[in-house]
Order: structure tokens, then C-alpha cells, then sequence
């Protein structure tokens, strides 16, 4: 891989170059897309809509597989992970503490080997770290595994899946960890690993006549790699913000695990960058593949500004299934860890969240909260745990079990971080966002045409602008607020009971992202007026905080 490591050099004293492939990028697709399934967000992921990671970490999703039978090793080998674990502090900590359970163990098929070093099993979730040689191959390659699944004992399939790869330059290989919300419910238990197959990806891109500062769909036809056609859509967001919104069609529906296409543009042979916020892979209305990519109009507009469509394809699959069975234990976490019941209010007033429960473990904290109704999420966009002086972030994880009641904050646990029954720890939400659902007084748009006309609404005090036009057959209602504290119209909706139609959204909003337009579609629309209907709209106080004591 010199032609890589080349690059990589170059990459690493010059900050405006772009590499190529652009394995950020393929990163950012992967995870988007949802074949890293991912599981947990951060507090920029909830607010952002994206995590974004650095492209010199040369990254890809990649599940693990590996043949294992024998009975638990302790005093696990040594061995430098770089900075792979550096969202995973409370790993690192474990490993400095010797807490790891040795494997090494190794499976090779057609010139990959795939060579599992260090379980770490507590309360919290399970961890698994391995090495992937896949010997010399092309340049531009980039390998990973897919389709990991963990099944227990009886069967069943583990939850809260993950898995991340990075390559290390020094070593020639892969280095990656498996992570798994499953722990066993007795001190040791065997469980199986497999994965349907291994692949390497490339990146490749195609040139998109594109015209950005048309307002119009433009449709390009595709035929690469599975996929048929892509329609672009620019919509003006205001003068420093341009929505690109996008769909894929494919010829081949298999296609879509693994092409997360997107658009790049480029001025000249540098690079343009979005701005974050966008979101990828959601389902069209026909099974298209969406995209939603914001860009500033300045640093695209001219005539020598060129659009490609960038996607991923597949160089070569070693075919699976990579099925393997071991034996997992959590001994060695167990003097570490403590179990806190908790009953206590998000905030005073409060009778919607109740704190329910807090686990530490050598590796982490995660503290649980349940809710009075399902899927209600937490108001508070910002999660610290303040834990004897030090200040931990925390993200937001699936539920246990898929609870619908329940919503589980983890915090990774710095090494040195010393934690007893008596320790102050104390929970910290801030930037607060409330939802809304009172205003049920519909808005009428009259005279629906071509032209934009405005209207300017009263919802719970604040001026929302409310503009509306047809373009094609269909209609386009967006609203906004100069008020930086109101948050958005949720979703809209024209009439009301089985008549009613509901509005496609075509922006991607996040509570608590400062960006409260949006803009719904009705496709086909026929009529010249419209009653038109909010299902909520929300309110930001981002100096808002809460402080809640969990311990002692």
C-alpha cells in the first residue's frame, strides 16, 4: 500500500488537500446508511443529524467474525491500538488496568486473517478488539466485514450492535473493535459470532451536469453499480445556504448496501465542503435512496464549479458465512462495578422523566430514565456527568431491550477516574427543548400558484413566516421564525381525518440545531386553497440546565 501511506503522508502536512479515496467519506455513507448500525448518538449526532469523524483516521464499518472454544484466558496481551479507541476511553482504561480477557485467536480464508486479541466483558456491553491482515491488494481498496450478529446460548440475537475499523499505517493491517450492548446474565457464557461475508470497497465517482442555482428537479440518468438515476433538487435556504436533496434510484435494490452515494463539488481539483446537518439514506417515496446535503451558495456559484456523483463499490467479496463460537466471561469487571437504584426528576416539576437506575463499571457509566409514555424523548439536547470534579460527555443509547419507555445516557469512564459508593456524581442536561402540540388552529393559504406568497402566523407568540407556491404539480409550504427561540413546525398536514394529506418533509431539522425552516411537499396538489394543520412545533432555550445529584 505505498501509493496510500504516500497519500496519507501528504494528507498529514497539508490541510486543504483532499486524498483520493476519500475514506471519510465512505465512513460517513456507511454509518448514514446504517451499515455500521449504529446504536448510540452523541450530542452532536442528535443535533447534527451526522458524526463527523477525521478523514486520517481512514475509517470504515466493519463487523467481526472468529473461531473460538476455549475457556476464558486472562492477562490479556499488550498490544497498541493507536488512537482507535479514542471515543472509547473507558476501554483504554480497562486495558491499562489489565481487565481484558486474552483471545488470540485467528481465522484465515482467501489471504485475510482476521485475529481476535482482547475481550472486555462487564454489566454494560461487550467489546471486542482485532487485527485484520488482508495482505498486499490495490491502493485504492479498502476492506471490512458485514453482516456481524452476536446469538447467545438459546439463539437469540444480541442488542445494540456496533462496530468501527480504522487502518494502521505502521502496521499494514486493520485494527477494529465489536461492540455489543449484550453482557452475560451469569459470570461466563458461550455465544456465537458471525458474519455473512468480507469485502474490500472502492470509491469512484461520476460528473453531474448539475445546475445549482436552478430551483428546478434535474434529473441525471446513472447506470453504474446497481443504480439507475439520481434527481436533484436545490431549494435556497438563505443567502449562506444551499439544500441540495437528492434521491437514488436502482436498478439493482441490493445496490444499496453498499453505493451510499452523495454529491461532491468541486472548484477547480479542490474540494468543496457541505456544511454539517444533512442526513443520507432515508427511503423515498418508491425505495430511492434520499440524500440531503447543505453547501454555502458562495463557495459554489460560477461557472467552474463541477458536481459528481461519489459512491462505493465493491472490488471483491470473500463470501460467508464466517460463523465461530466462544466463550465470553465478566469476572475480572465485576470488583468494579456498582449497581445504583435511583428515583428522581429530570427537573423539578418534572413528572414525565424519572431517573431509574445508575451503572458503573470499569469501562462506563450508563444511567437510565423512564418515561410515563413510549418514545418520549428527553428535553435536554446536552448530557455531563460530573463526577468528582471531572466532567464526563455523555450520549444517548438505544433502550435495553428495545423499552419504549426507557432511554439509557452512557458516559465513557477516562482512565485514572477513581469511582466509589461515595463519590459526587451529578447529572448535568442543558439546551432544552420543548415540544409543543396546543396550536390546533389551521392557516389558510389562498390563491395557490406559481407564485411565492407569504403569510406571517401567531404560534404560541412567536411570528412564524409562512411561504407558499407551486411549482410543477406540486406544492411547497416552508416556515420560519427570525425568533432564534422557536425551534420549527414539525411535520404539516392539509385538512384533517381520513381526508387529510399529509406534507413530505424535504429538509432534515433536528431539535436543538439552531435551524428552525423547514419545508414540506405536497405532491400532485390540485386545489387553490388549503387549510393547512401542524402536528407540533417546538421552543429552544439553550441556556437552559438542570442539575440532578445521582450519588452518594
Amino acid at each position: 500500500m505505498n501509493k496510500l501511506e504516500n497519500t496519507l503522508k501528504r494528507q498529514l502536512n497539508d490541510e486543504e488537500a483532499v486524498p483520493y479515496p476519500d475514506f471519510g467519506d465512505m465512513w460517513r455513507r456507511l454509518e448514514q446508511a446504517g451499515d455500521t448500525s449504529p446504536v448510540r448518538m452523541s450530542t452532536a449526532d442528535v443535533r447534527g443529524g451526522q458524526r463527523v469523524r477525521n478523514w486520517r483516521r481512514i475509517t470504515i464499518a466493519a463487523s467481526l467474525s472468529a473461531l473460538l472454544a476455549a475457556a476464558p484466558v486472562y492477562a490479556a496481551i499488550q498490544y497498541d491500538w493507536g488512537n482507535l479507541l479514542r471515543y472509547r476511553d473507558g476501554v483504554q482504561a480497562a486495558l491499562d488496568q489489565n481487565l481484558g480477557q486474552s483471545l488470540e485467536q485467528s481465522i484465515t480464508r482467501d489471504g485475510v486473517t482476521l485475529t481476535l486479541h482482547t475481550a472486555l466483558v462487564d454489566e454494560n456491553r461487550t467489546v471486542i478488539l482485532y487485527s485484520m491482515d488482508v495482505g498486499k491488494g490495490a491502493d485504492t481498496e479498502i476492506w471490512g466485514v458485514k453482516g456481524m450478529s452476536l446469538k447467545d446460548e438459546q439463539g437469540n440475537s444480541s442488542e445494540g450492535e456496533y462496530s468501527y475499523q480504522q487502518w494502521d499505517e505502521e502496521k499494514q493491517l486493520y485494527n477494529g473493535y465489536f461492540e455489543s450492548d449484550w453482557t452475560p446474565g451469569k459470570d461466563e457464557a458461550e455465544v456465537t459470532l458471525t458474519a455473512s461475508a468480507v469485502r474490500a470497497l472502492s470509491q469512484a465517482e461520476q460528473e453531474l451536469p448539475l445546475n445549482s442555482s436552478s430551483t428546478e428537479r434535474q434529473n441525471f440518468p446513472l447506470g453504474i453499480e446497481g443504480m439507475k438515476s439520481v434527481e436533484v433538487k436545490p431549494f435556497e435556504q438563505n443567502e449562506d445556504k444551499l439544500l441540495l436533496s437528492s434521491a437514488v434510484a436502482y436498478d439493482n435494490p441490493e445496490a444499496k448496501e453498499w453505493t451510499f452515494p452523495m454529491i461532491v463539488a468541486y472548484k477547480g481539483d479542490t474540494r468543496v465542503d457541505p456544511i454539517p446537518g444533512g442526513a443520507m439514506g432515508t427511503p423515498g417515496d418508491n425505495g430511492e435512496y434520499t440524500m440531503k446535503q447543505y453547501f454555502k451558495p458562495s463557495e459554489i456559484s460560477g461557472g467552474n464549479t463541477i458536481f459528481k456523483l461519489q459512491y462505493t463499490k465493491v472490488e471483491q467479496t470473500i463470501a460467508g458465512p464466517w460463523s465461530f463460537d466462544l466463550k465470553l466471561s465478566k469476572k475480572l469487571m465485576e470488583s468494579g462495578t456498582i449497581k445504583t437504584a435511583l428515583n428522581a426528576p429530570l427537573e423539578a416539576g418534572d413528572t414525565m422523566h424519572t431517573f431509574e437506575q445508575m451503572v458503573v463499571t470499569p469501562t462506563q457509566i450508563r444511567v437510565t430514565l423512564r418515561a410515563k409514555e413510549k418514545h418520549e424523548q428527553l428535553p435536554y439536547y446536552k448530557y455531563n456527568l460530573e463526577v468528582g470534579g471531572t466532567t464526563l460527555e455523555g450520549s444517548l443509547f438505544r433502550s435495553p431491550n428495545d423499552d419504549p419507555f426507557l432511554t439509557t445516557l452512557g458516559f465513557e469512564r477516562p482512565s485514572g477516574l477513581v469511582i466509589d459508593e461515595q463519590t459526587d456524581i451529578t447529572f448535568v442536561g442543558k439546551y432544552k427543548v420543548t415540544t409543543h402540540e396546543d396550536d390546533k388552529t389551521p392557516l389558510l393559504l389562498k390563491n395557490i400558484s406559481a407564485e411565492k406568497q407569504t403569510v406571517i402566523g401567531d404560534t404560541g407568540g412567536y411570528e412564524v413566516k409562512w411561504t407558499y407556491y407551486m411549482q410543477g404539480n406540486d406544492l411547497y409550504v416552508e416556515t420560519e421564525s427570525d425568533d432564534p427561540h422557536f425551534g420549527g413546525v414539525n411535520q404539516t398536514h392539509i385538512g384533517l381525518g381520513n381526508e387529510r394529506i399529509l406534507g413530505r418533509p424535504e429538509t432534515i431539522n433536528f431539535a436543538g440545531d439552531g435551524n428552525n425552516k423547514a419545508i414540506d411537499i405536497y405532491k400532485d396538489y390540485k386545489g387553490t386553497e388549503a387549510s393547512i394543520y401542524m402536528f407540533y412545533y417546538t421552543t429552544d432555550e439553550p441556556d437552559k440546565e438542570t442539575r440532578v445529584q445521582l450519588q452518594p
